[in-house]
């Protein structure tokens, strides 16, 4: 059960000239991109979010921590997750945070990434990525720094991970082009309540903008205190589905593939 008391980061839009005057066809032929994403392996996203998602013909990105009971209990689930089309994505085994910090009471000592140092970060991401080869077979995925943490031990860790991943999600809003995204901090919006009518009107500032939209959730309808209405989830995959013609939908490593090649190619 969760136990945990979270402080969500302060986010803005930060709309771009260059964002707003771009071709209209940069992602994928669509004026915009949506990444639907799902962290901390909670059993709503294989019971409900999955669901809902393939209705749609949406895949998404589950950023799993392998160490959590609900990854160890459901392991075919996962996989049959992974061979339907959705990424499993890497947050790690046990989900270290920062602790010290409001909000972070929860974070146990053994847990602190203040006391952990980068080589140890580095050692858990990569039997992280381990576990997940040997579920779903692939090489290539993203990250999610958990918490939105960088560093160790007050060392960033950003660097050595970029050789194990195509990209890494942060928890900073900001709608950006496929030249403007740092593939190491790609921009998220984090998901708390809001409503299904604020959440749509996040896609058509995306869309207006010409730029990627990255939703984070966590619990949706329970199980985090994080959490969405399963109703205003689902009836914001109604309304980008009808908006499909002017949207890229896709999991997060494809969208970091095709931001690296377009990244490649303006050079």
């Amino acid at each position: 059960m969760w136990k945990r008391t979270w402080q969500l980061p302060v986010f803005l839009f930060a709309l771009s000239v260059a964002v707003s005057s771009v071709a209209a066809d940069q992602w994928q032929g669509k004026r915009a991109a949506v990444v639907f994403t799902y962290d901390d392996t909670l059993n709503v996203h294989l019971d409900k979010v999955a669901p809902a998602l393939d209705a749609h013909n949406f895949k998404g990105t589950f950023y799993l921590a392998v160490g959590y009971p609900n990854f160890q209990a459901r392991l075919d689930d996962w996989r049959a997750l992974a061979n339907n089309g959705h990424e499993l994505g890497n947050h790690t085994m046990f989900h270290p945070c920062e602790g010290g910090m409001p909000g972070r009471e929860w974070v146990s000592k053994e847990r602190d990434l203040s006391t952990w140092s980068v080589a140890r970060m580095v050692d858990e991401i990569t039997m992280t990525n381990t576990m997940l080869q040997v579920l779903d077979g692939k090489t290539k995925r993203t990250f999610a720094y958990t918490c939105g943490d960088t560093k160790a031990g007050g060392e960033s860790f950003v660097a050595p991970i970029k050789q194990l991943f195509v990209g890494a999600r942060g928890v900073k809003a900001e709608f950006q082009s496929p030249q403007q995204v740092d593939l190491f901090d790609i921009r998220s919006v984090v998901v708390a309540g809001q409503s299904a009518q604020q959440l749509t009107a996040m896609v058509d500032e995306a869309i207006a903008a010409g730029g990627l939209l990255v939703f984070l959730f966590h619990g949706v309808g329970g199980e985090h205190p994080i959490d969405v209405a399963l109703e205003s989830h689902n009836a914001l995959l109604d309304y980008v589905r009808a908006k499909q013609q002017q949207l890229w939908v896709a999991p997060m490593v494809d969208v970091a593939e095709y931001i690296q090649a377009a990244q490649a190619q303006s050079k």
